[in-house]
């Protein structure tokens, strides 16, 4: 009877807290019939600054690493064979043309221009007496006082006199520009490279008597490859009227040194190679730029930045609106309700303005669009926005595309 009635109230217990359970949740449920999940009305606008796209004419600028070299090399070699006495320049130095660079022991040739100018001093002197000769036979001869042989014999005697005369006048130039060859001057303004020659060295006029080499820099030669795709891609925009290039291929070039500084003088395009390098599948093309004061050397590894072509109708928007997902570039415009809209884009070269990087939108983006540039990367589509500012809308005239 006792177990019987313990189990009755065990049952009655667990009754109970089923009871209070259920009861619970069906106050927590009654609790939650009035509340609502947020609206989108009434999630907080994201401030963002916008830009307003506008078509415009872009300058667009090609950029290449590219090297320096001389336009002209001039190896230094002895044109007569002597001692080397002196060594006149610093090496790495800047010379002008006619500047002394090497003196070859003058003295034998002295000797031997002292030599030749003593033998046409004998030969004239031969010549004076012959002449002296022949004046006085001529009219002789004429009376016939001597015979014709006589005055055959003075004419020929007067004629040879005559002739070493000659002769020893070229051998005194020949001498005098030996001597003159003993100062080895610079035929060209340039830099002067390391001496392959020291004093005492003994020189000749063989292949071995290099002494050094004069390097012509200005101006001085920029020289880049130009890859078949960067063509193709110049072609098929004039042909699609998307790129206009300048007339007579007139390209100006600029210059960026290895520290990023500006070199301060502008080229010219020279010259474009006319055959594709079939290792490389590159062609290619140099410019001239100024370089009076030697800053740029041959072997320089700079920045090229080729300007001269324009892009009509460009679509340009600050590079930082531009951002990056799984399936490539977007950007947010302003849609309907004043509220995000994800535009995908495709953008292409970069640019540099005063406003900050640009990016050219090749697809995507059209006249009049307003795209978000500040506040981009916290956004999802249907974001409401809070517009705060504009982005500045002078993004091409102070810009060289690259």
């Amino acid at each position: 009877m006792t177990i019987k009635l313990r189990m009755v109230v065990r049952a009655h217990r667990y009754w109970l807290k089923l009871s209070g359970i259920a009861v619970a949740g069906l106050a927590l449920s009654f609790n939650g019939c009035g509340k609502h999940p947020p609206s989108a009305s009434s999630v907080e606008a994201s401030p963002v600054t916008i830009y307003t796209v506008h078509a415009q004419t872009q300058p667009v600028t090609y950029e290449f690493v590219a090297q320096t070299q001389s336009d002209h090399a001039v190896e230094i070699r002895a044109r007569i064979s002597g001692y080397l006495i002196r060594r006149a320049y610093k090496e790495g130095s800047l010379v002008k043309a006619g500047d002394l660079l090497f003196e070859i022991d003058h003295k034998p040739f002295q000797a031997q221009l002292d030599a030749a100018k003593a033998e046409l001093a004998q030969d004239q002197a031969r010549l004076l007496n012959a002449n002296a000769n022949l004046a006085r036979v001529r009219p002789l001869a004429k009376v016939n006082a001597l015979s014709q042989k006589e005055l055959d014999d003075a004419i020929s005697e007067q004629q040879q006199a005559a002739a070493a005369v000659a002769g020893a006048q070229a051998k005194v130039e020949t001498q005098a520009l030996d001597l003159s060859y003993t100062y080895i001057r610079s035929p060209i303004n340039g830099v002067t490279d390391q001496a392959e020659q020291q004093e005492g060295a003994y020189v000749s006029t063989g292949s071995s008597s290099k002494l050094t080499t004069v390097w012509s820099i200005s101006p001085i030669r920029v020289v880049f490859n130009v890859s078949e795709t960067q063509l193709l891609e110049m072609q098929q925009g004039v042909a699609q009227h998307t790129l206009t290039i300048p007339p007579h291929d007139t390209y100006t070039v600029n210059l960026v040194l290895a520290d990023d500084s500006a070199y301060p003088r502008t080229g010219r395009m020279t010259f474009a190679g006319p055959t594709f390098d079939q290792k490389t599948g590159t062609f290619q093309a140099r410019a001239e730029m100024p370089n009076p004061n030697g800053v740029l050397r041959p072997g320089q590894f700079v920045r090229a930045e080729v300007t001269g072509a324009m892009r009509p109708g460009a679509i340009m928007v600050l590079q930082r609106a531009v951002l990056h997902g799984p399936k490539g570039d977007f950007v947010y415009v302003v849609g309907a309700n004043n509220t995000a809209e994800l535009r995908p884009v495709i953008a292409a070269e970069q640019s540099s303005g005063a406003a900050g990087p640009l990016s050219r939108i090749a697809e995507g983006l059209h006249e009049g669009d307003t795209v978000v540039v500040d506040g981009a990367g916290r956004l999802s589509s249907g974001t409401p926005l809070k517009v705060t500012g504009a982005a500045p809308l002078r993004v091409a005239t102070d810009t060289a595309a690259s």
